[in-house]
C-alpha cells in the first residue's frame, strides 16, 4: 500500500490525474528553481553518510599479499554498510510519501514533486555542460578547468575538441544517472524507488571504483555499491538511449548495440553511443574506448545540439512515465483485491 495513493477512498479523478502528473511537476520545479540549499539536500545528505562509513570500509592501501578471506571481508562489510544505509532511505522515503498519499490528490501532488524534485537535476546538468562551451570561448585553459568539474578524468592535457567530447559524454550519462532512472524508478516503484537509486549511485559513484581513489582502496569495499548501481541502472539507460534515438529521429538499432558495448560500463555506453550517433560525432576516452570513431571532433554548435537533443528526449519521456505509473497502479490493486 505505500507505493498507492489509495488511502483515500474519496479520491476524485482529477486527483488521480494530478498525482500521474508529479513527474512533469518536478520538471517544472527544476526548471524554475534548480537545486534546493546543501543543507536541505537529500542526496547530498547520502554523500555526506557514505563519506563517513566508506572511512571505515575501505582500507588506506590494497593488500601487501593475495588474501582473499581479508577481501571478502571488506567485500561483506561494505555491502552491509550499503544494505543498512539504503533501509535507512527507503524507511524514511516511505514514510514521507505516506503522509502525502493522506492529502487530496492535488496537493499530495504538488508536495510530492517538491520532494522528487532534489532526487533529479536536469537544470543543473544542463547548465554545467553549456557552461563548458563558453568558458572555451575565454580559453582552453577555462574549459578544462570547468570540464574538472563535471567529471573524474586528467582533463590537463585534453585539445578543446576532446573537452567538448567529455562534456557531451557526461551530459549523455548523467541523463540517464540524474534525470531518466531516478523518474522510471518513481514511476514504478513511487518516491522510495527514486530515492534508493539516487542513493545507490551515489554510493557508486563514491565507493565503485576497482583500484585506489581519494586514498582508500576500493577494490572489494566498493564492489557491491558498483553492482548494485549496474543492475538498478540497466533498464533505464537502454531507456536513455531509446529516448535519444526518437529525439533524433530514429537510430540504426544494431550500430547503436555495436557502438554501446564499447565502454567498460555495461549501462552507460548505451546514451553515449546513441548522443554520438544523433550527433555524427566521435565521443572518446583516450586509451579506454572511442564511440562512432568516423564520426567528426564536435565544435562549437555541438553542445548546444546535445542539449536539445536531451530536452526532446525527456519531453518524449513524459508520457511513456505516466503510462508506466498508471499500469503499475493498474496491477498492484489486481494483486491487492
Amino acid at each position: 500500500m505505500w507505493l498507492m495513493p489509495w488511502l483515500r477512498a474519496d479520491q476524485p479523478w482529477w486527483g488521480w490525474a494530478a498525482l500521474l502528473c508529479v513527474p512533469a511537476l518536478a520538471l517544472c520545479v527544476d526548471h524554475r528553481w534548480g537545486e534546493p540549499p546543501l543543507r536541505w539536500h537529500p542526496v547530498v545528505w547520502m554523500g555526506r553518510a557514505l563519506q563517513w562509513w566508506g572511512e571505515r570500509v575501505a582500507p588506506l592501501a590494497p593488500p601487501s599479499e593475495p588474501a582473499v578471506a581479508r577481501d571478502l571481508r571488506r567485500f561483506w562489510l561494505g555491502a552491509s554498510v550499503w544494505i543498512a544505509l539504503s533501509a535507512m532511505v527507503l524507511i524514511v522515503s516511505m514514510v514521507v510519501q505516506h503522509a502525502l498519499y493522506l492529502l487530496p490528490g492535488a496537493a499530495a501532488a504538488v508536495l510530492l514533486a517538491l520532494v522528487l524534485k532534489p532526487l533529479l537535476a536536469w537544470r543543473m546538468l544542463r547548465e554545467e555542460v553549456l557552461a563548458v562551451e563558453a568558458a572555451l570561448g575565454e580559453s582552453l585553459g577555462a574549459g578544462r578547468t570547468h570540464l574538472a568539474r563535471l567529471v573524474s578524468r586528467d582533463v590537463s592535457a585534453l585539445s578543446a575538441g576532446e573537452v567538448r567530447e567529455s562534456a557531451i559524454e557526461s551530459l549523455a550519462e548523467n541523463l540517464n544517472d540524474s534525470v531518466v532512472a531516478p523518474l522510471f524508478w518513481f514511476a514504478l516503484a513511487g518516491l522510495p524507488g527514486a530515492a534508493l537509486y539516487r542513493f545507490a549511485n551515489t554510493a557508486d559513484a563514491m565507493w565503485g571504483y576497482p583500484g585506489m581513489r581519494s586514498g582508500r582502496y576500493w577494490q572489494w569495499a566498493g564492489k557491491w555499491a558498483a553492482r548494485a548501481d549496474d543492475v538498478m541502472s540497466w533498464v533505464p539507460a537502454r531507456i536513455t538511449a531509446a529516448l535519444l534515438a526518437l529525439a533524433a529521429r530514429g537510430l540504426p538499432l544494431r550500430p547503436l548495440a555495436h557502438e554501446a558495448r564499447k565502454t567498460p560500463s555495461p549501462n552507460s555506453g548505451w546514451p553515449m553511443a546513441a548522443m554520438a550517433l544523433a550527433l555524427g560525432v566521435r565521443l572518446a576516452k583516450p586509451g579506454v574506448y572511442v564511440l562512432h570513431s568516423h564520426g567528426r571532433v564536435p565544435d562549437a554548435t555541438d553542445m548546444r545540439r546535445a542539449v536539445r537533443v536531451a530536452q526532446g528526449g525527456l519531453t518524449a519521456l513524459l508520457p511513456m512515465l505516466a503510462a508506466l505509473q498508471g499500469l503499475v497502479w493498474v496491477l498492484a490493486g489486481k494483486v491487492l483485491a
